[in-house]
């Protein structure tokens, strides 16, 4: 049982409010304030898309150094970097994807983009990289040929892995949003891709609770399978309310027991242990103003903090009692008054 960790969240959780439907309605934090803001939360690590570390407009031969100067402020808050994620969704040349792009030219931009990342990555200190597939799938199936784009994935995952020998990769799969319907929809999809790429050992999966609920499925039940595989290796936690858009709710929010669930996954198989990081995703509520807008993230880490603490008071020996009787309505009530703080 695993109850000491580590937490981590973007740069991007801390953000101007701005959303599809509205602009931004808070000030904007300066960069090096947003790193001492995160320590002074009780975060341990930083979470980076590439261009957030590193523009895109900085010439190659001062990426290295533009990278350096990041690390330098990063470990002046006292931060350490978790992963850097390929941002390949923005950019007017990936309006077809980029991965699994028709388009030959747009698929070596991705790969050039992904190795972009990487050296960046080695720079700032962390040997994970998170892919999110964000608009690889299509509006309308006859767009693409599906071998084609999962043989495509695997060149560029094969690219990655041959580029540097020390980097793992992290799948965050979504199904839906910003494409109608995605490839690899699902934690278990990214895993079967994984075992075809040229070293399965460096491919595993970070899980964000809000994409496992878009697709109908429990966020502990998806943790639990990749951790059967020995593959997750990082989370992103928030909350969802529904089958809706992604709202990266605060953890806990919206579904108490959920959250429970998760957490319970999370510490009865000893994540954490290997360097395994807490990552939250969440955004603070448009309405909150700026001197506000950081609750969203110490509520979504005391909430699992808190939740930490139930799942270790549980009496285990009962639950086994009640799952051996099956007795689930005494284990449901038991469940329930444990979350109500009823002994």
């Amino acid at each position: 049982m695993n109850t000491k960790f580590s937490f981590s969240a973007g740069v991007w959780n801390l953000n101007r409010g701005e959303d599809p439907f509205g602009p931004p309605i808070r000030a904007s934090i300066p960069f090096a304030e947003k790193l001492q803001k995160l320590k002074a939360l009780g975060f341990d690590y930083v979470q980076f898309h590439d261009d957030d570390a590193v523009p895109l407009g900085v010439s190659p031969v001062n990426v290295a150094a533009e990278a350096a100067r990041v690390r330098s402020l990063c470990e002046d808050a006292g931060l350490g970097v978790e992963f850097v994620a390929p941002r390949l969704w923005e950019d007017p040349l990936f309006v077809d994807g980029a991965i699994t792009a028709n388009d030959a030219a747009a698929r070596q931009a991705a790969m050039d983009r992904g190795k972009r990342a990487v050296d960046i990555a080695r720079v700032l200190g962390t040997h994970r990289i998170v892919l999110w597939p964000a608009r690889e799938g299509t509006y309308i199936r006859e767009a693409k040929d599906p071998l084609a784009s999962f043989d495509r994935f695997v060149e560029f995952l094969n690219c990655l892995l041959a580029y540097d020998p020390d980097i793992r990769i992290l799948g965050e799969m979504k199904p839906n949003e910003p494409m109608d319907l995605m490839y690899l929809a699902s934690t278990a999809h990214f895993l079967a891709l994984a075992a075809r790429t040229a070293e399965p050992d460096r491919v595993g999966t970070l899980i964000e609770a809000a994409h496992s609920i878009l697709l109908g499925l429990d966020p502990s039940e998806e943790m639990a399978f990749a951790i059967w595989h020995g593959k997750l290796w990082g989370v992103h936690l928030n909350d969802q309310d529904g089958l809706k858009f992604d709202e990266d709710k605060s953890f806990g929010s919206a579904n108490l027991r959920r959250a429970f669930n998760i957490v319970d996954v999370l510490v009865n198989n000893d994540y954490g242990l290997k360097g395994e990081v807490v990552g939250l995703d969440v955004k603070a509520m448009r309405t909150q103003p700026t001197d506000m807008a950081t609750k969203h993230l110490s509520n979504s880490k005391r909430m699992f903090e808190r939740l930490v603490e139930v799942s270790v008071k549980l009496d285990r020996s009962a639950i086994n009692a009640l799952r051996a009787s099956r007795d689930y309505e005494g284990l449901d009530a038991l469940i329930l008054d444990a979350l109500m703080g009823v002994r």
